[in-house]
């Protein structure tokens, strides 16, 4: 586990077969990147693979939201930093984002919810005590962090009269 504030660990290439007839990435492959950037994020925090394997426990998500802020094209790499936001006994608040590998731009973010199941009776449970622990040490290490501007984002249209 690692209190590192924040988290890295992942990078891919972004393949031809994943981009569109726009020549980017294609939006479901950001989530698929994403996705594989939380892996290494729950790993890293206890609550990946081996917590699923040794335990009942698990990790399932309930809502993201992404932002697309540069596209990236076929060939290029990029990697996903995350970090901690918040918790409860049952939930978790975490927030990715990914950048250009070469370019260093920030290309898409990427705030989640997840919530810890019992994998036992399918129905969301409290974590353990030595989890929770753990994760308030995780999250005062991000609490140090710069803010992040994509964070608590909500979708909407201004009506005709505004």
């Amino acid at each position: 586990m690692t209190e590192t504030a924040p988290i890295k660990g992942w990078s891919e290439k972004v393949l031809p077969e994943w981009t569109d007839y726009n020549r980017h990435m294609n939006v479901g492959y950001y989530t698929l990147i994403f996705d594989h950037g939380v892996d290494v994020f729950f790993d890293k925090i206890g609550l990946g693979q081996n917590y699923r394997e040794t335990t009942s426990g698990s990790t399932f998500a309930v809502e993201h939201h992404i932002t697309y802020n540069k596209e990236v094209v076929e060939g290029d790499t990029v990697e996903c930093v995350s970090r901690l936001v918040g918790f409860d006994e049952k939930r978790l608040h975490h927030y990715h984002e990914m950048y250009h590998q070469k370019q260093g731009f920030l290309a898409a973010t990427c705030e989640f919810l997840s919530l810890h199941v019992s994998l036992t009776t399918r129905r969301v449970s409290p974590m353990p005590i030595e989890k929770l622990n753990y994760l308030s040490k995780v999250l005062a290490s991000h609490k140090n962090l710069p803010p992040v501007k994509y964070i608590g984002r909500v979708i909407k249209t201004p009506s005709i009269s505004e």
